[in-house]
């Protein structure tokens, strides 16, 4: 993987990290939560939210390719955003693997947060999370889905580190 992206010009790495942003969230959208009937709980939305912000970035760094001090703006920004998603993959790795005595109670679902609460406490809630969080409600290879987000957020930042090395 690394020799392949290594053969591609910083643009092409850009815009491969956001197609797979945008292929991560149709799969949670249309194949986890539409086909199989998972509803995501507070930290799988935080997640999300990464990827976009991550997608995003890459989209707009592909398509501005900036140089020097601009490209690595858009690195330091891209590290900030799959660096944080990852924090919260492995927060909700830790709530997985906690005994189900101290896993921390389910809170209310997420529609019902935005109609009641203030978007500034919704997200205080979201980046919190919940005992929703500690249920697996999915696993392949015996790794459940924040791990498998986890691995996607590694990728990511393993070639934006890539791509800093190729700035001139």
């Amino acid at each position: 993987m690394i020799s392949f992206l290594s053969s591609l010009n910083n643009r092409n790495i850009n815009l491969l990290c956001g197609l797979i942003c945008v292929a991560s969230l149709l799969i949670a959208k249309f194949y986890f939560e539409d086909y199989l009937g998972l509803e995501p709980c507070y930290l799988c939305i935080t997640q999300r939210a990464f990827i976009a912000m991550a997608g995003l970035l890459f989209f707009i760094w592909s398509i501005h390719d900036p140089k020097r001090l601009g490209a690595r703006i858009y690195a330091l920004l891209a590290l900030a955003a799959t660096s944080a998603g990852a924090y919260f993959s492995l927060k909700q790795l830790y709530l997985q693997s906690l005994p189900e005595e101290q896993v921390p109670q389910c809170g209310p679902p997420v529609d019902y947060l935005f109609e009641t609460f203030s978007n500034f406490e919704v997200i205080a809630m979201l980046l919190r999370g919940d005992g929703n969080c500690a249920k697996i409600q999915w696993e392949f290879l015996s790794i459940t889905m924040p791990g498998w987000v986890l691995l996607i957020f590694i990728i990511l930042i393993a070639a934006t580190i890539l791509n800093l090395t190729k700035i001139k």
